[in-house]
């Protein structure tokens, strides 16, 4: 591979982890406040370090092993009513989609809950290292699309291991640096956050949507189409648009208020 072919490869690999990484950013964010707040910080970086070397450990088992993901595992024929055919690939990303929807719900439901709001849940110190195994364990989730997009950007998977190897490194890099950032920024913007909860809510449906077209799904005689990622920033852009619009009508209505009573 030229030089400059290997140097436009790398780009387009760590650009991928880094579009890619958006949603498991967020949700390391979000994650790492249920740890013990001096811990927090720890707890994203040792999580998102621990998660990248299994993402390299799982890049090269896919390479040598990818047809024992995509073997069928078992299948399912009520006729009408529930079908498809389950391999490993199609049962993690089922998996990840409902456990994203469950944190998303429970925190959603946590933050309107006046009680919880009010008064902060006391945690012990095993806490931190629960939340440590959940953002692994949905780093490996989130892994997938990701790998299998850079196995198909190179031209020889077993040749340019490396390559993808490093892409994935400075993805994690670039994951540790911007953590911090995001979290202090969820934490100081509020409103945000639950901004941050209803695009975790997203996350969780694409998943459940590719899994279900990974297993060729069909519910009630219909096809599961996975959620495209252009159909997925659109809708992302559209939520971040309506709560820019929302926040300054609100802040207009705040000043306008202000001056009445004036």
């Amino acid at each position: 591979m030229a030089i400059v072919e290997l140097v436009m490869t790398l780009g387009m690999l760590v650009l991928l982890q880094a579009v890619l990484g958006f949603d498991n950013l967020l949700y390391i964010s979000l994650e790492s406040k249920r740890a013990p707040e001096p811990q927090q910080s720890s707890v994203r970086k040792w999580g998102i370090g621990i998660a990248v070397g299994l993402r390299v450990v799982l890049l090269f088992l896919l390479i040598k092993m990818i047809s024992a993901f995509e073997a069928i595992w078992f299948t399912i024929s009520w006729e009408g009513v529930f079908e498809g055919a389950f391999n490993l690939h199609s049962i993690i990303v089922l998996v990840g989609g409902v456990f994203i929807l469950y944190t998303a719900m429970k925190e959603i439901f946590h933050m309107i809950a006046v009680e919880d709001f009010l008064s902060e849940a006391k945690r012990d110190s095993s806490s931190a290292k629960s939340v440590v195994a959940k953002i692994v364990f949905m780093n490996a989730v989130f892994s997938f699309d990701s790998i299998l997009s850079a196995i198909a950007l190179v031209n020889d998977p077993n040749e340019d291991y490396w390559i993808m190897g490093l892409a994935i490194l400075s993805g994690g890099a670039m994951m540790i640096w911007l953590a911090d950032g995001v979290s202090t920024f969820l934490q100081k913007n509020r409103m945000y956050e639950v901004l941050g909860l209803f695009i975790l809510f997203v996350v969780g449906i694409m998943l459940l949507t590719e899994g279900g077209h990974l297993s060729g799904m069909k519910l009630f005689g219909s096809e599961i189409h996975a959620m495209s990622k252009t159909t997925f920033y659109f809708v992302i852009t559209v939520l971040v648009l309506t709560e820019v619009v929302q926040s300054r009508y609100k802040r207009k209505l705040l000043l306008k208020q202000q001056a009445q009573q004036k």
